[in-house]
């Protein structure tokens, strides 16, 4: 018996497609990792067992450590489930135009990609048809990267394939995007399907969806992970919530009261900077959103 190593691109049922260097292979969970308690999602690294002279018998027996985890709470709200290991970064894709953006659920994504700590980055899709100027500006004086993309004219598309490069990164956005033709054009041959990678991880009407990985570029993998949105934010403690914004973190510290919540207290420096122009005030509403929605969650989860 040999090992291979490998990593996990999905799980259908009890059988997981797995990337090894002999191509893609499918393993079911034998030994210890049958027995553990560790579930094993997208994006975590294995080790196989292949038993010589049978044909795909190959064997999940370990699951390596994780740099990093995703989950998000059962259908009940109560306990979480890991959805995909070993993410380095979020992607945050929305349309300049057509459909028309939504300041407020981008900063809701890259909110949780901070909560989760993941880096995050905007990518402004289909410039060809608005360039997209203001919201450019809003993301870059928050702190995040920004590609701007087109895949009729393939503006931007090198820069952002250099950026995935060698990174396993979460692609998330409202429909109409543009995700699949984005990823078609940076991976030739890809041949996506408008809303083909979440179809497809879909077992029938209202079942639990799960991530599904994608190689695009060299090493890079994205990763499809339907309703990133309930993905950690809820998790955090409404005190931690400033510092999953980029601009705010410099001020921390700097209010005349330590337990300064940023909603109108008196001597807020956040407020302040807000005042001056240096915070967005688009941005802080946001922020006061998602701090009333962590306010009203449960504080414990089992």
């Amino acid at each position: 018996m040999t090992l291979l190593r490998g990593t996990v691109l999905e799980r259908d049922g009890s059988v997981y497609r797995v990337a090894t260097e002999q191509g893609v292979v499918r393993a079911v969970l034998r030994g210890k990792a049958k027995r553990g308690e560790t579930r094993v999602v997208v994006g975590d690294h294995v080790r196989l067992d292949v038993e010589s002279g049978v044909a795909d018998a190959f064997g999940i027996s370990l699951v390596e450590d994780r740099h990093s985890l995703l989950a998000r709470r059962v259908p009940d709200g109560r306990g979480t489930r890991p959805v995909a290991a070993n993410v380095d970064e979020v992607l945050v894709v929305t349309a300049t135009i057509d459909p028309l953006p939504i300041p407020q659920l981008i900063d809701r994504l890259l909110v949780v990609a901070a909560a989760n700590d993941l880096a995050a980055a905007v990518v402004l899709n289909k410039t060809d048809l608005d360039p997209g100027d203001e919201l450019a500006a809003r993301f870059q004086r928050a702190g995040y990267p920004v590609f701007r993309t087109s895949v009729r004219t393939g503006a931007g598309l090198e820069l952002l394939k250099e950026r995935l490069a060698g990174r396993v990164t979460v692609v998330a956005g409202p429909s109409g995007a543009g995700k699949s033709s984005l990823l078609n054009a940076l991976e030739p041959g890809l041949e996506l399907r408008t809303g083909e990678i979440s179809a497809r991880i879909k077992r029938g009407a209202h079942t639990t969806v799960s991530a599904v990985m994608v190689p695009v570029g060299p090493d890079g993998f994205i990763v499809d992970t339907p309703g990133f949105s309930d993905v950690g934010l809820w998790g955090i403690d409404p005190g931690e919530l400033p510092r999953c914004f980029p601009e705010m973190q410099p001020l921390l510290g700097f209010c005349r009261y330590p337990d300064c919540r940023h909603t109108g207290e008196p001597g807020c420096a956040v407020t302040a900077a807000v005042e001056r122009g240096e915070v967005g005030a688009d941005r802080m509403e946001s922020y006061r959103v998602l701090l009333a929605e962590l306010d009203e969650a449960p504080r414990h989860w089992e």
